[in-house]
């Protein structure tokens, strides 16, 4: 679960109103800066309830709270006070394996990845107070501890160091080939006060590995950054990278990013099989009907198809199955995409880079000129990006992409928000797909069982069964082995709407008040309908289809 807001924290203490938040938010983005700050300078709160408001939302205490209030700086032989006084941050007690610091920013995570390493005892932070602060500064005479301690090429190279022994390279590629061996698609290695928590997500769910403990965390966290190709010296802002790996005989893309956090960086690593996909339409599931309407679609000659979902529903991989059905000797297909994820033989894959601006809108404008047949854009995220495929597909080119939507229909008036003109939309769009991923279940251990009343009446069961003569009811339960690691599923199959975008939907939009975005309205299976006779097939579970369906 993530962290509460500061502004939710700060109104449910009482400390400011909901008005007063929207007055920050106004002015942050005038401004900028941290939305406490501005409560803050803007005089909505003041210093201890902003302090308070974080204590709570970070759980860290406050410096006012300790019984001992003596306001006496530790000298530490192996680092200068002058360090600690010119970053701010005030050690007061060594605690066994820790050192209590006093702080005003608790995000110093660089200086505190220094200490740690210096001595081997892990950070443990207070908030305190500008005038607390002050009484710690004037215990001392700065011109006393005058000699300042230059760590940042030396504590780097001590970092490098550390990243290349034995036991932290060890440990790291553990984790990579127990997450290769668990189907991970993900690897997240979380920092807390304690040390890391690192989580696989296998088949669209997190679950816990193991801990790393406190000793190795910086350790492991400089690993990742030296392998990943990271500015190994950067702590205070979120990187990006990417990491070539062979696991288990396997070579694997593996995009990784970083993120500062309270108590050191956080990373998330995506794995990606280097390998050229060779997935086709007919291993996805989807059934005849929506297959002849996609085939139909994709034989079209120019015109935009669009699929939607959110993020990791799959429509990737139905784009890329899609590609390599169209991929022939005659024909010239272009991606554009934001990360290319897959390799696909004889397809032209273009990277997008916005640190140098090389966006969707301008790496489109240049493939135009490359006298393409197909184009695949990864993601239609702006009104120019829109705009361009729009006239791409009206100059007589096949247009693929995705968009964030819930339903097949909702693209359309996604597409209208951003600002496209409907009757734009009306002559170049020519098919519509929403899609999610569901669990499957495990076929070692899946339980036959006979469907409830309760169950009928819930999901509408004898409503589909009629309407798609579905007459052969397998319906199964999870139970769990050793196979699927108890959780009764093992891989993961997509349920989709498709639907052609014909005359009897564009009707309905030619007006986009009261619109109704229900495709099984219009003769095609909605993507809730299809889930349940995956469901009532024996391959996955209502709770699967209800939780990412939202019926």
């Amino acid at each position: 679960m993530g962290l509460k807001l500061i502004g939710e924290i700060l109104v449910e203490k009482g400390f400011c109103t909901i008005s007063d938040i929207d007055n920050a938010l106004s002015l942050q983005d005038e401004i900028g800066g941290k939305i406490g700050t501005v409560l803050l300078n803007s005089g909505s709160i003041s210093e201890i309830q902003l302090y308070e408001g974080l204590s709570e939302q970070y759980t860290i205490p406050m410096y006012s709270e300790l019984e001992q209030n003596n306001f006496f700086l530790l000298e530490i032989d192996e680092i200068p006070l002058a360090f600690f006084i010119k970053n701010e941050i005030f050690p007061f007690e060594f605690r066994g394996d820790s050192l209590a610091v006093a702080v005003t920013d608790i995000f110093k995570i660089d200086v505190f990845s220094i200490i740690e390493t210096k001595l081997k005892k892990r950070i443990e932070p207070y908030f305190i107070l500008a005038d607390e602060l002050r009484q710690f500064e004037n215990t001392y005479e700065l011109s006393q501890v005058g000699n300042d301690f230059n760590l940042d090429e030396d504590e780097a190279d001590k970092l490098k160091d550390l990243a290349s022994e034995a036991p932290v390279i060890k440990l790291i590629n553990n984790f990579f080939a127990k997450a290769v061996k668990s189907r991970a698609s993900d690897i997240h290695y979380e920092s807390y006060k304690d040390g890391m928590k690192v989580r696989f997500r296998v088949d669209g769910k997190l679950h816990d590995i193991e801990a790393i403990p406190h000793k190795f965390k910086v350790a492991s966290i400089a690993r990742l950054k030296l392998i990943s190709k990271m500015n190994i010296a950067e702590n205070r802002l979120p990187q990006d990278g990417r990491i070539s790996i062979k696991i288990a005989g396997q070579e694997f893309d593996v995009r990784s990013s970083s993120v500062p956090t309270a108590f050191g960086e956080s990373f998330v690593l995506r794995l990606l099989g280097k390998n050229a996909i060779s997935y086709s339409l007919n291993s996805l599931a989807f059934y005849d009907d929506s297959m002849e309407i996609l085939r139909n679609i994709a034989k079209q000659p120019n015109g935009i198809f669009l699929t939607t979902g959110p993020t990791g529903s799959g429509k990737t991989t139905t784009l890329y199955s899609l590609l390599n059905e169209l991929n022939t000797e005659d024909t010239k297909i272009i991606t554009v995409e934001d990360p290319v994820e897959y390799q696909l033989n004889g397809i032209s894959q273009i990277q997008v880079r916005a640190d140098i601006d090389f966006t969707f809108a301008n790496a489109l404008r240049s493939v135009l000129r490359q006298d393409p047949d197909i184009i695949m854009i990864g993601e239609i995220r702006d009104l120019e990006t829109a705009q361009i495929a729009i006239q791409a597909a009206l100059t007589g080119h096949l247009v693929i992409s995705t968009l964030h939507t819930n339903s097949a229909l909702g693209a359309i008036t996604r597409l209208v928000d951003m600002g496209v003109d409907y009757f734009l939309l009306k002559s170049s769009v020519i098919g519509l797909m929403a899609q999610r991923l569901v669990r499957e279940l495990c076929p070692d251990c899946k339980e036959k069982v006979e469907l409830s009343k309760d169950e009928l009446d819930k999901y509408k069961i004898q409503e589909i069964i009629e309407k798609y003569n579905f007459l052969k009811i397998n319906y199964h339960k999870p139970k769990g082995c050793k196979k699927c690691s108890g959780s009764g599923y093992l891989g993961r199959l997509p349920i989709a709407e498709i639907g052609k975008f014909d005359s009897k939907i564009k009707s309905t939009f030619e007006t986009l008040e009261n619109q109704d975005n229900d495709i099984s309205k219009f003769g095609y299976r909605s993507i809730y309908e299809d889930g349940i006779l995956k469901v009532l097939e024996g391959r996955t579970s209502f709770i699967e289809v209800v939780g990412v369906t939202n019926e």
